[in-house]
């Protein structure tokens, strides 16, 4: 039989930001007071991102300024995760990236050379029809200054056996405005026209990432519960891990999504405001996988 977990078993919770914690600049409902809750009961919080347009920095700002207290080192993205991940086991290739610039930024903070801003490839080949010597490896991120300079240089490099790197396959981002295209939009084209897909995909649900943040909170992950808004990623890495986990409606999901998800959530939850209730009340939808 599997044991349900309590805040007495859970010690790590790790939260999704888009979507979850805050959409754009506005905070939503229950997230902040969750949070100071879980701090209170001595409990410890990492926060933990796809989204790879900035530094940790910058999102540990934003969470702060918005009512929840955070460090950089209580963020992780996917952005860093495979910055850090190539730096160790690819760090001598040339890499061309599909990304913004604070992605291109974290990659050279890692010691990676960022071919991108060659002179001579944009003067030369204005439509990115590259030298085949030229890139060893690509990397794909959320672009919103994604063109077909970028697209064509991309796909000549898959073409000529360059070796492919992601942050993260998520198909859309949640903003304000509504969703936009990601990473994993661009995965897709790229597996149309070329047959081809990464060979690591850092964010979620990769164990990459997860890695980086169980070594963070010094934690298990039978002692952690995973809490987001999308199933393909925030809920299968949980359950993959073992990990207790909680869906929130407050992003991409919908209730009925929800409630036909296989295998189903711990807690579905319309908001982080209801967490602490469900966990105390033990009010768990079905349990955990380990």
């Amino acid at each position: 039989m599997h044991t349900q977990p309590s805040l007495a078993t859970l010690d790590g919770f790790i939260f999704d930001l888009d979507g979850t914690v805050y959409l754009g600049d506005h905070l939503l409902p229950g997230a902040a007071q969750t949070i100071a809750d879980l701090r209170a009961r001595g409990k410890r919080v990492l926060f933990v991102s796809n989204k790879p347009v900035d530094a940790r920095r910058t999102y540990a700002d934003k969470l702060t300024r918005l009512g929840i207290p955070a460090t950089e080192d209580d963020v992780i993205t996917s952005a860093f995760v495979l910055a850090h991940t190539l730096a160790h086991h690819a760090p001598g290739l040339r890499y061309y990236v599909i990304g913004e610039a604070n992605f291109l930024a974290e990659l050279r903070s890692h010691g990676l050379t960022v071919v991108n801003d060659r002179a001579e490839w944009l003067e030369q080949n204005p439509l990115g029809v590259i030298q085949p010597d030229g890139i060893d490896a690509v990397v794909v991120a959320l672009d919103r200054t994604l063109d077909y300079r970028k697209l064509n240089t991309v796909y000549q490099a898959l073409r000529r056996g360059a070796r492919y790197f992601a942050t993260n396959a998520d198909k859309s981002c949640p903003m304000p405005g509504g969703d936009v295209p990601d990473a994993g939009a661009t995965i897709a084209a790229y597996a149309h026209i070329t047959g081809r897909t990464p060979e690591l995909i850092a964010g979620k649900p990769s164990p990459l990432i997860l890695q980086v943040a169980l070594e963070r909170l010094g934690l298990p992950a039978a002692r952690c519960l995973m809490a987001g808004d999308r199933l393909e990623t925030d809920m299968q890495m949980g359950h993959d891990a073992g990990m207790a986990t909680a869906l929130v409606l407050t992003g991409v999901t919908t209730r009925a999504e929800a409630a036909a998800a296989r295998p189903a959530p711990s807690l579905i939850l319309e908001n982080l405001g209801e967490l602490m209730g469900q966990i105390d009340s033990g009010q768990w939808r079905c349990a955990p996988t380990s």
